[in-house]
């Protein structure tokens, strides 16, 4: 086709983002919070949105007022946070300022898809550690990877999207002081772990943390947070769109915060979910769930997933799929959803690993 020459060939041999359209009732394949918000904040907020936000006007550009608000709750200066639409643009603002031809970044496998397709969308090289048996970062890989590759950026998903767990603390705490480079601790699934690393973040000048409101409630508004040094963070501002965050969003933000407490209640109730969910995986026939912290269960199974899947799709519920990656064999992936929810994917997981038994 003519004109395609002009597109970067690091681009055209990319696929887009897999974000599966494929028709369902049950969705369980995103790590959305499965919970509406509830009436009476749904009237509240909504009530606020049409008296406050002005449509024919631009958003606070840079949301000062949100920082502020936010640096109070992580327990750090207002210019130590940097506020996005979601964590992806901060992970794309933090390749653009600090990625490029022929500069390394290291990431483990497997985990969140993002960081490497922001990354070789920069031209970055996109160096890879595989996980060790059971999921913890290898750390004798990690750190041969960072003194042969020296990667401006390091990634690591905590707990770990997809595989569930929190990597070992002191690995992580070994990998920040050795790399040469900003290492990036991404806590989207923290509310479900209890674990940060915002407590060390003053005792290391290369650690950045992100966060967002995606997870507990607010995935539609993309609400995404980086905090770090102030420096460092003024330098990724630089590479933040002017109007970055919409109106709507920054006042869901807020929003958020009135109301934490009815948020932290719907995770508290995704947790104990999560329990019982990982349980009854255990004792289904021929499925092996993962060690968890997050929202999800990733699982693998002595059939065919390709097949597992498609039983799962047949039967009105969607998952995410996973071939094998770095230490990980082929794998799904579940959300935790409401109680009714997780029963019929089990009824529907049960039911399919039976009939390819068969």
């Amino acid at each position: 086709m003519k004109r395609l020459h002009l597109i970067r060939e690091e681009i055209r041999r990319q696929r887009a983002y897999p974000a599966d359209a494929t028709p369902c009732q049950i969705k369980l394949d995103a790590n959305e919070n499965p919970f509406p918000l509830p009436e009476d904040l749904t009237g509240l907020f909504f009530s606020a949105v049409t008296r406050e936000v002005a449509l024919n006007r631009y958003p606070e550009a840079g949301s000062p007022a949100l920082r502020r608000r936010f640096a109070a709750r992580f327990g750090v200066a207002p210019n130590q946070v940097l506020l996005g639409n979601g964590s992806d643009e901060l992970i794309l603002a933090l390749l653009i300022a600090c990625g490029g031809p022929g500069k390394s970044v290291l990431i483990p496998t497997p985990t969140f898809a993002m960081y490497r397709i922001c990354a070789l969308n920069l031209g970055c090289r996109v160096r890879e550690a595989p996980l060790a048996a059971g999921g913890d970062l290898d750390l004798p890989a990690m750190l041969a990877a960072l003194e042969r590759e020296r990667p401006v950026l390091t990634f690591l998903s905590y707990p770990n999207n997809p595989t569930g767990g929190c990597f070992d603390d002191e690995k992580i705490a070994a990998v920040i002081e050795r790399a040469s480079g900003l290492v990036v601790v991404d806590e989207a699934y923290g509310p479900f772990s209890g674990r940060s690393f915002l407590p060390r973040l003053e005792a290391y000048d290369n650690l950045l943390i992100l966060r967002t409101l995606s997870k507990v409630g607010l995935a539609a508004m993309r609400i995404g947070f980086l905090v770090g040094p102030p420096e460092i963070v003024a330098e990724i501002d630089k590479v933040r769109l002017p109007y970055n965050l919409n109106s709507v969003s920054q006042m869901a933000a807020g929003f958020y915060l009135d109301h934490e407490a009815r948020f932290i209640a719907q995770t508290e109730e995704i947790v104990r979910e999560r329990v019982g969910l990982w349980d009854a995986l255990r004792q289904t026939a021929g499925v092996d769930p993962w060690p968890t912290d997050a929202n999800f269960i990733f699982f693998t199974c002595d059939r065919d997933i390709n097949q597992v899947y498609a039983a799962l799709v047949k039967r009105g519920v969607l998952v995410k799929k996973f071939d094998a990656s770095g230490s990980a064999p082929p794998a799904i992936r579940v959300t935790v959803g409401r109680r009714e929810e997780n029963e019929a994917f089990l009824k529907a997981l049960r039911a399919g690993v039976t009939t390819l038994g068969a």
